[in-house]
């Protein structure tokens, strides 16, 4: 990755009780595990410092869903849906600075599990696997520095 910054915009928030699909919130606070109002039907596989929040692009929904695949922002369980990034540059120690406030950092990919084979053709949640297809995965995000976010906030991405 150079050392940017790339910048996008944050599409859509989403949360749940816990499980999928999360869904649409108007707007979140981050504190230092997650989203209030968030929570995991999983905490062995999901949540804690260092996979605070979950990231994704809506590019590569809107891929996705032109494959045919019956996904959409918050199905497969991701917090924060940013469009209008090349999200082959999030990757792991990189910075993600959200609206004012909030400032993250990239701590590794999101490992797809069965609970999101509702959201691809044949339960092929693989297809969103790191390991299998590079640059197509949600990624986890610790959190540097909270605050509230919002749909439309700017979203800054740097080498860590």
């Amino acid at each position: 990755m150079g050392a940017g910054p790339y910048i996008g915009r944050v599409h859509s928030i989403q949360t749940s009780g816990g499980g999928v699909p999360k869904l649409a919130v108007p707007h979140a606070t981050i504190g230092p595990l997650g989203l209030a109002g968030d929570a995991s039907a999983d905490d062995q596989n999901h949540g804690g410092p260092e996979r605070a929040v979950s990231l994704w692009s809506l590019e590569v929904i809107d891929s996705l869903r032109a494959e045919g695949h019956p996904i959409a922002p918050g199905t497969a369980g991701e917090n924060v849906t940013v469009s209008g990034l090349d999200w082959t540059v999030v990757e792991p120690r990189c910075l993600v600075s959200i609206g004012d406030e909030v400032r993250l950092e990239v701590t590794r990919p999101c490992t797809p599990c069965r609970t999101i084979a509702h959201c691809f053709v044949d339960g092929r949640f693989d297809r969103i696997s790191h390991k299998l297809h590079a640059g197509l995965s949600r990624v986890y995000a610790a959190v540097l520095r909270g605050g509230t976010i919002r749909p439309g906030d700017v979203v800054q991405v740097s080498a860590g």
